[in-house]
């Protein structure tokens, strides 16, 4: 038995040592991201994090997981960024609000599949153009949902969350730990 970490996010594999959980290998899978028409968002996040784990190339016996982590306003996605000018609009669409944070889970192992998604509230303060040009120089918002990341500089924005830290940054650790338990990882080198 392997276990497999499908996930080229290094957030994912910090999260994961806090746990005390070392892939044996990390395996990205490579999927169209692009939401279907009128797809809500957080059927879209656990039909991503499904998606990724039944990508990525395992044998019967390992345990893959995936996650994906959506942001959203209302019924609206804001998916990674492809440039700063999106960066951008999306910081000044999250300014003085709140929106959600979804990450969801995914475990296979063989063709047995365990998932969670746990969704958070996150306000963003008031952002002033010159916020905004700061945020924007660090780079921190490349390959972000939504835009930035709490645990890196855009942390000093966010004055409030309801919910899973660990999930807002990419895994919530105490779902992902019960569905590894639940496929049987040996937490501590015993058997499960």
């Amino acid at each position: 038995m392997q276990f497999i970490l499908g996930s080229g996010s290094p957030r994912r594999l910090e999260l994961l040592a806090q746990i005390g959980v070392a892939p044996d290998a990390i395996r990205a899978p490579d999927i169209d991201e692009t939401p279907h028409k009128a797809e809500l968002p957080r059927p879209y996040c656990a039909r991503m994090a499904r998606e990724k784990v039944a990508a990525v190339p395992a044998e019967a016996d390992d345990i893959v997981l995936c996650a994906d982590t959506t942001v959203a306003i209302g019924r609206r996605i804001l998916g990674k960024p492809t440039d700063e000018a999106e960066a951008e609009a999306f910081l000044r669409l999250m300014s003085g609000r709140r929106h959600k944070v979804i990450t969801a889970v995914a475990v296979k192992r063989g063709e047995k599949l365990w998932q969670r998604d746990v969704q958070s509230i996150v306000k963003m303060k008031s952002l002033s153009k010159p916020e905004i040009r700061r945020y924007l120089a660090t780079g921190d918002w490349r390959g972000k949902a939504g835009g930035y990341g709490i645990q890196g500089p855009a942390g000093a924005l966010i004055p409030w969350i309801s919910g899973s830290f660990t999930a807002i940054v990419g895994l919530p650790l105490a779902e992902a730990a019960n569905l590894l338990q639940a496929a049987g990882y040996p937490f501590d080198g015993g058997a499960a």
